[in-house]
């Protein structure tokens, strides 16, 4: 690298932090503490690796000093969806950008990141001296004791670029983190519930979705999803929304008569689920976590399997896509713009005191993964919502990247559905297919501007979901509807957001079709 701070090399310094003390060390490839060892080798990559035996270790931070050029600006990533946060900003030294960052400064482009699914919750700060890696091998909010287990910590990369834009460099730096995501065969569009529901529905109101989405998709081959989301759950209220999720509630009735119903009216079922909430009585109290006795404890093997047999009845019933949500909440206990550098509160562990947070995160999604897999039918696709996205690449079809948009405010759907759809558009066909949320149409937003954002989302290329309230839309209103189902249905290049190095909500996109400006 001539230009940014070249980081495929050994560190300048080590810091090692345990339970009991804290070290640093000044280069070197293999830094000893007690019981504890960590290996750096450097390759394509920097390599990462630890092991320890009963020392409890938490944080391990690699230090490369180099000069930063002054006026660059940086954009990071997030450590789970995007809250509508996703900009370029100057330096920022306590500024933490997860999993991977970018750099800008005249015509000169520098990518920094880990590759996916490492064994540690990974972030990078800059500053004008140079360039800290955090890894956090935290086993909930205590020290992991790995008992003489090597862990890959992270492989730490970097590239730089020059005489291309700011976003083409970005796309093939972070195409560099992922070499196996997983993809449907075909685009993923259609219908949600949710954001003019919010949770009041029924199989009725399911089957007349199920009726007006066909209405506004016939002719088209690839045919769309339907996702029921929350409200079907034989225990949910105004006050809970978990399991169990074996059996709907009096609304819904039998949940595989209510698919293939689904199915009669040419949609694709699709269903929502928060697996790792569960208030049954008669749940074992070991698969409870420590820091919350409602949610289960995915280092629990048994926990595993019970989430796998849930996955298993949700595509026994006919499910062909399920959304699973609340996971990184449920296991942190806060959501992703609060976990900063602390992650969670107090001093808790898994059950499994040997693995890291992310070791454990990973093999929850890999359950996942594997039990929607069919040896009778096509697997049912898999789409995260509330996941860490940089652990579960390759392991989800499709991932929620952002926060809620809404069917009621137009600027939480500005901040949050725009704002994600152009940073996270570079995790598009690379990590999953980047699903940005929904284009909530109700009387409650002005339909200027939610056509704006529905023909930029399904212009996209990314998956394309509607949230309309029946009966709302006029003739010309569905024509309109029915354009984007057809654009969404069918596979296009990634949109590119001209303006995003000068707005969080860019408003120039060029897409397959031509350029757009858009007045969000």
């Amino acid at each position: 690298m001539d230009f940014f701070p070249d980081i495929s090399r050994l560190p300048d310094f080590i810091t090692i932090e345990t339970e009991r003390e804290t070290a640093s060390f000044s280069g070197g490839s293999d830094i000893p503490f007690h019981d504890v060892c960590v290996r750096i080798t450097v390759a394509d990559s920097v390599n990462v690796s630890l092991s320890a035996d009963t020392t409890p270790v938490l944080r391990l931070r690699l230090r490369w000093n180099a000069p930063v050029p002054a006026g660059t600006r940086f954009c990071g990533d997030a450590w789970e969806r995007g809250y509508g946060d996703f900009e370029w900003r100057g330096f920022v030294a306590e500024r933490i950008m997860p999993w991977y960052f970018y750099a800008s400064c005249k015509d000169a482009f520098a990518g920094y990141g880990v590759r996916v699914r490492p064994d540690a919750m990974c972030f990078f700060c800059c500053d004008p001296a140079g360039v800290t890696l955090t890894v956090d091998v935290r086993c909930g909010g205590a020290g992991v004791v790995l008992k003489g287990k090597t862990i890959a910590c992270a492989e730490a990369v970097c590239a730089e670029y020059k005489g291309i834009s700011s976003f083409e460099a970005a796309c093939r730096f972070t195409s560099l983190l992922c070499c196996d995501g997983i993809f449907p065969d075909v685009p993923v569009y259609g219908a949600n519930n949710w954001y003019y529901a919010y949770g009041k529905s029924s199989a009725k109101e399911i089957l007349g979705d199920s009726a007006y989405l066909a209405e506004m998709t016939e002719g088209i081959e690839n045919r769309p999803f339907m996702v029921m989301d929350d409200g079907w759950q034989i225990d949910h209220s105004d006050s809970y929304n978990g399991g169990p999720w074996r059996v709907g509630n009096a609304d819904y009735g039998d949940m595989g008569e209510l698919a293939a119903q689904m199915r009669a009216k040419n949609v694709r079922p699709g269903i929502w689920f928060r697996p790792l909430y569960d208030h049954s009585a008669d749940i074992p109290a070991e698969w409870r976590l420590e820091r919350n006795a409602e949610v289960f404890d995915i280092s629990v093997p048994e926990v595993l399997e019970h989430i796998a047999q849930d996955i298993r009845q949700l595509g026994d019933w006919g499910y062909e896509l399920i959304k699973h949500d609340f996971s990184t909440y449920d296991i942190f206990g806060c959501w992703g713009f609060e976990m900063g550098t602390r992650l969670t509160n107090g001093g808790w562990r898994f059950h499994d005191h040997t693995k890291t947070t992310a070791e454990l995160i990973v093999r929850f999604y890999e359950v996942v993964h594997e039990a929607a897999k069919r040896e009778d039918r096509q697997d049912v696709l898999i789409l995260g919502c509330n996941c860490i996205g940089h652990l579960g690449a390759g392991l989800m079809q499709g991932n929620r990247t952002g926060d809620d948009t809404s069917g009621v405010e137009w600027e939480r759907t500005r901040k949050m559905g725009i704002n994600t759809l152009a940073f996270r558009m570079l995790q598009q066909g690379t990590f999953y297919g980047a699903d940005a949320d929904c284009v909530g149409i109700t009387e409650h937003i002005d339909w200027n501007k939610n056509r704006q954002w529905m023909e930029v989302l399904a212009e996209s290329g990314t998956p394309f979901f509607v949230s309309v309230k029946p009966g709302f839309l006029n003739e010309s209103q569905k024509e309109e509807l029915k354009e984007a189902y057809r654009k969404a249905s069918q596979p296009h290049p990634a949109a590119v957001p001209l303006d995003w190095m000068e707005t969080k909500t860019p408003e120039k996109w060029q897409t397959y079709a031509g350029r757009r400006e858009y007045n969000f």
